[in-house]
């Protein structure tokens, strides 16, 4: 079979920076890879297909509903135009226009990030709480949400990510639903633990985002969108192909008949977010593996490799290497910085180096600011370990 990198003249990348999208995530599993060939090869009522794929995805994640989408990103939109609109469908129809209608979503500023945007691109506002300044001497409290919840709020956002002085999810949950306003948890990357599948839900998350290209292994156009049956309603409606005729519309039962809608809504600002069969069924092939993986050998293998990366890199000159935690998901990563050189080579010059050569190698640079490169294990093969010590040293040779 044609190496269709190598015909387009793309050079392949060994990913020792993690599961990044902007190198296309980590190798998909193999059942996932097998589930795309074979959902391929027909066609399917895109409707049907979402429905039974959501309801295992509800009973993996404790949800009401599931729901498929084209990854975490989307999720959030998709979410965020769910509380903007609900069944209404005139709303559906005029958003990401949200003039006139409740469209504030609060958010804590400590866990503001640039993925909000997918909030905001649904026609929402945030309307951001807790003081200026340290955080940690300064923490978010209950009562700061509370106070930021008006008649024009439709929800609160929760992020998952390791900032000081956050209210918890637990405390967040309560704040909202005392409103009888829903929380949406932006957990993208929040896998592993496998816990984390039913730890938001089980909080009180009414909406929870998950990537499906990440540590799940699946399409990197995929993700996981899980909660209340309703607001999965309203998403569903928002992004399917909605081109249909109301008499033979396969879920005329359900909204039509039942007097939910007047009749199908025209396609929604969802639509540009399309997941195809293919990604559907890659998604549920990788969950399914993912819950089959034993957790602890998936950790020493992670731990094993890091090892071996640290064994190698020790023994070139101008590098000081450590391992260090990567959090909750439980696997360490390895820090390496550079000592002074008589060349003057930088770190810059050393990434740039790594990404130059065929195959290239990508390390982490989120801790550049801080004199350091991450190398993460869980997108390298055991057979890339050797050509990634090979790359430092020849380019710390040269």
């Amino acid at each position: 079979m044609e190496d269709i990198y190598r015909s387009l003249g793309v050079r392949r990348v060994i990913n020792a920076a993690g599961t990044l999208t902007r190198l296309g995530g980590p190798p998909m599993v193999p059942e996932a890879v097998e589930a795309m060939r074979e959902a391929s090869r027909w066609s399917v009522s895109i409707e049907e297909l979402q429905e039974r794929a959501g309801r295992y995805l509800a009973e993996v994640t404790g949800a009401e509903a599931g729901y498929v989408t084209c990854g975490a990103a989307a999720g959030l939109q998709l979410g965020a135009a769910a509380c903007l609109a609900g069944m209404d469908i005139h709303r559906m129809e005029q958003l990401p226009d949200s003039d006139g209608m409740p469209n504030r979503i609060v958010v804590q500023r400590c866990q503001r990030n640039a993925y909000d945007h997918a909030l905001r691109a649904a026609g929402a506002r945030l309307v951001e709480v807790g003081q200026l300044g340290n955080p940690e001497v300064r923490p978010t409290a209950p009562w700061q949400i509370e106070a930021a919840i008006d008649s024009r709020t439709v929800a609160v956002l929760w992020v998952d990510m390791q900032v000081p002085g956050a209210v918890s999810l637990e405390d967040t949950v309560a704040a909202a639903h005392r409103h009888r306003l829903p929380v949406i948890v932006d957990a993208a990357a929040s896998l592993p633990p496998r816990e984390n599948l039913k730890r938001f839900v089980a909080a009180g998350a009414d909406l929870v985002a998950f990537s499906g290209g990440k540590a799940l292994g699946g399409p990197q156009a995929s993700g996981i969108l899980a909660g209340r049956r309703d607001l999965i309603d309203s998403a569903a409606l928002q992004h399917q192909d909605m081109d249909v005729w109301p008499e033979t519309w396969m879920l005329r039962g359900r909204f039509l008949e039942s007097g939910r809608l007047q009749g199908p809504p025209l396609q929604g600002i969802g639509r540009p977010l399309k997941v195809g069969k293919e990604e559907i069924a890659g998604l549920v092939a990788a969950v399914r593996a993912y819950l089959k993986q034993d957790p602890e050998a998936w950790r020493q293998e992670q731990a094993d490799k890091i090892q071996t990366l640290r064994a190698g890199l020790e023994q070139l000159p101008h590098l000081r290497v450590a391992t260090t935690d990567s959090g909750e998901s439980g696997y360490p990563l390895l820090a390496v910085e550079l000592e002074e050189n008589p060349s003057g080579l930088t770190l810059v010059d050393l990434v740039l180096g790594l990404l130059e050569g065929d195959p290239s190698v990508a390390v982490g640079q989120q801790e550049m600011p801080r004199g350091c490169l991450t190398l993460n294990p869980v997108s390298l093969g055991a057979d890339q370990l050797e050509l990634v010590i090979e790359r430092f040293g020849s380019i710390l040779a040269r």
